[in-house]
């Protein structure tokens, strides 16, 4: 990670730099239209109902996934991922269709990731099964492509939702299938609906004291709020504004802030 949740994850974690995936742009000649590449369907934005309707059945109110339910579901949840690998965001796209195209990516790629290596107790037991050179952690790892291009979770994290468009929000809704991370919904992220969506992830976060646990005179938040200092202080914000803009218990600069254990034990019913 680059800046990245796998360099400040942890000190069990070694990274290298993430490498950016480069998205296909196509042209079309003056003079005669250009043949589509195979690996491209279409430039419309992606319709994510058959994922959502697979959240909607294999997600509890928790955020806990029933990962042998998606296993019997494989066959529908392999022709959403085939979906997304075919139809990379497009430059007419809108930003929240790109964004909730991203986010959908990142979580169902992971499920996905799981899926191949399943049962795990860790998504970070996973690392030590990887067989390809210079790979150590999951998120490193290469495994699907979007748009021709092999890419891992770490690109769509680091080198395309945090890079291009910056805002902190995502890290209430990226999903790594450990317990400490924010609940994965049970419903797709819509570009209708984002906004919406991204600050009820954020309410639903600050709110949790499994994840955060928030007092006036003390706060343990979680790790996120540690490892992406340079995120949540862009712009003039700062950690503290953020708790506030979403934890119905205030804090202030002179609350003693910690930060929590990482759980990392699989987000599983």
């Amino acid at each position: 990670m680059n800046t990245i949740r796998r360099t400040t994850r942890n000190a069990f974690v070694a990274l290298s730099a993430c490498t950016i995936a480069t998205l296909l742009a196509f042209t079309t000649p003056a003079t005669a239209p250009a043949a589509r590449p195979a690996h491209v369907v279409t430039t419309a934005a992606v319709d994510h109902s058959a994922y959502d309707k697979l959240l909607k059945k294999h997600v509890n109110d928790k955020g806990l996934v029933n990962y042998k339910g998606f296993k019997a579901d494989e066959k529908a949840f392999n022709q959403y991922l085939d979906m997304l690998s075919k139809n990379p965001p497009a430059a007419s796209w809108t930003r929240p269709e790109q964004m909730a195209y991203w986010i959908n990516a990142y979580n169902a790629f992971t499920i996905r990731l799981i899926l191949d290596h399943y049962p795990v107790s860790s998504i970070k037991d996973i690392g030590s099964k990887i067989k390809i050179p210079f790979v150590t952690t999951p998120w490193a790892a290469k495994f699907f492509s979007i748009g021709g291009n092999k890419m891992s979770l770490d690109e769509i994290e680091h080198g395309t939702l945090r890079k291009k468009y910056n805002d902190p929000r995502i890290h209430f809704a990226l999903v790594c299938a450990s317990v400490s991370c924010p609940r994965l919904r049970a419903e797709a992220y819509t570009a209708a609906k984002l906004e919406n969506q991204l600050d009820d992830q954020g309410h639903d976060f600050l709110n949790n004291p499994a994840k955060n646990n928030v007092h006036k005179d003390a706060a343990q938040l979680s790790k996120y709020f540690d490892w992406y200092k340079g995120d949540w202080n862009d712009n003039g914000q700062s950690v503290v504004k953020w708790v506030n803009k979403y934890s119905t218990t205030k804090i202030d600069n002179s609350t003693n802030i910690s930060f929590q254990t990482y759980n990392w034990n699989l987000n599983e019913q």
